[in-house]
C-alpha cells in the first residue's frame, strides 16, 4: 500500500517524540548527547518535543503519516537556525533533556551550526521512522513533499547524516556528500547537499 505524507500538528507531538526517540536510540549523535543508555529514550524524547514545539511545528514544516509511524522535520530557506528568542525560551527544556552533559552537547551543536551552508536551501533537520516500520518507503514518502517543491521552485536541500549507512539512501534521492565534520569528541557527520532536479 502506498505511503503518503500529511502535515503534522500539535496533537501529533506525543506520538512523534516517541517515534523519534525510538528511531534515533542507537544514532551516533544521540549516544553522544545522551551517553546514559537507561535515560536516553526519556531525555531524547524531551529534546524532540522541544524541537517540534519551539521550531518546526510553528513553521508548518513537519510531515508524518496518517498512523504517525515517522516524521520529517524540515526548515524552509532562511529558517534553519533557531532565533535567539526561541533559544532562550527553549533553554530550560533543552538543558533538562541534556542534563549534566549540556555544555559539551551545546558546543557540539554550535560547531555543526558554524559550518551550515549560507546559500538559501531547505534543511532536513530530522528524519526518522519507527523501527518496526523501517524499510517500507516511509522515509522516502516523508521527504517527497519538500523535495518536489525544491524541484519545482529550483531550491537546493541540505542535511547532515550521522550514519554512513544512510548516505546511500539519501543519495537515491539526489543528495551528494559535500564534506564530513567531526566536532571535538563527537561522531562524524556527513554533510549532504541536493541540487534541484529537473522533471
Amino acid at each position: 500500500m502506498a505511503v503518503s505524507a500529511v502535515l503534522a500538528g500539535p496533537t501529533d507531538v506525543e506520538a512523534l517524540e516517541d517515534v523519534l526517540q525510538a528511531a534515533f536510540w542507537d544514532d551516533p549523535v544521540m549516544t553522544f548527547l545522551f551517553p546514559d543508555a537507561p535515560s536516553r529514550a526519556r531525555r531524547s524524547a524531551r529534546l524532540f518535543r522541544a524541537l517540534l514545539h519551539r521550531h518546526y511545528l510553528p513553521m508548518r514544516t513537519v510531515w508524518t503519516t496518517a498512523d504517525q509511524t515517522g516524521a520529517a522535520l524540515w526548515a524552509p530557506p532562511g529558517h534553519w537556525k533557531l532565533p535567539t528568542a526561541q533559544v532562550v525560551r527553549s533553554l530550560p527544556a533543552v538543558a533538562m533533556s541534556l542534563g549534566r552533559h549540556a555544555p559539551r552537547s551545546l558546543r557540539f551543536m554550535d560547531e555543526i551550526d558554524r559550518i551550515h551552508p549560507g546559500d538559501p536551501h531547505w534543511y532536513l533537520g530530522v528524519l526518522g521512522t519507527d523501527p518496526p516500520h523501517q524499510g517500507r518507503g516511509i522515509g522516502s514518502a516523508l521527504m517527497a513533499p519538500v523535495l518536489t517543491r525544491c524541484d519545482a521552485e529550483g531550491v537546493p536541500a541540505y542535511l547532515e547524516s550521522s550514519k554512513q549507512s544512510n548516505v546511500a539512501f539519501y543519495a537515491r534521492h539526489g543528495f551528494a556528500v559535500v564534506g564530513e565534520v567531526q566536532p571535538r569528541g563527537g561522531p562524524t557527520l556527513y554533510r549532504m547537499w541536493r541540487e534541484p532536479q529537473r522533471p
